[in-house]
């Protein structure tokens, strides 16, 4: 796997499939971020992800983005329970953006 330029924020084409990895990267862990420190099995983060299930498979996106969270060390999977590792909360309560 290539590690991603963490510098660069996106592609500029917002169709493109790097951009809407990212953003649904972004936005699991600013649930888990937000939802901190109740933790959410990977079934109520689908739920609260697609509150729409009715497209094609609504778990995959979220599924593909918890995995490159997890690889990347910013989230924990204790059993089945997902939570945000301290880095992200540290990242998170520095509000960079």
């Amino acid at each position: 796997m290539a590690i991603p330029n963490l510098m660069h924020h996106g592609t500029g084409d917002p169709d493109s499939p790097i951009e809407a990895d990212r953003k649904a990267q972004g936005t699991v862990l600013g649930i888990l971020v937000d939802e901190h420190p109740v933790r959410m099995t990977l079934d109520e983060l689908i739920l609260v992800m697609h509150a729409d299930p009715e497209g094609d498979n609504p778990g995959a996106s979220t599924k593909d983005a918890l995995r490159e969270l997890v690889s990347a060390g910013l989230v924990n999977r204790e059993g089945r329970f997902l939570s945000p590792t301290r880095a992200a909360l540290y990242f998170a309560w520095l509000d960079l953006s």
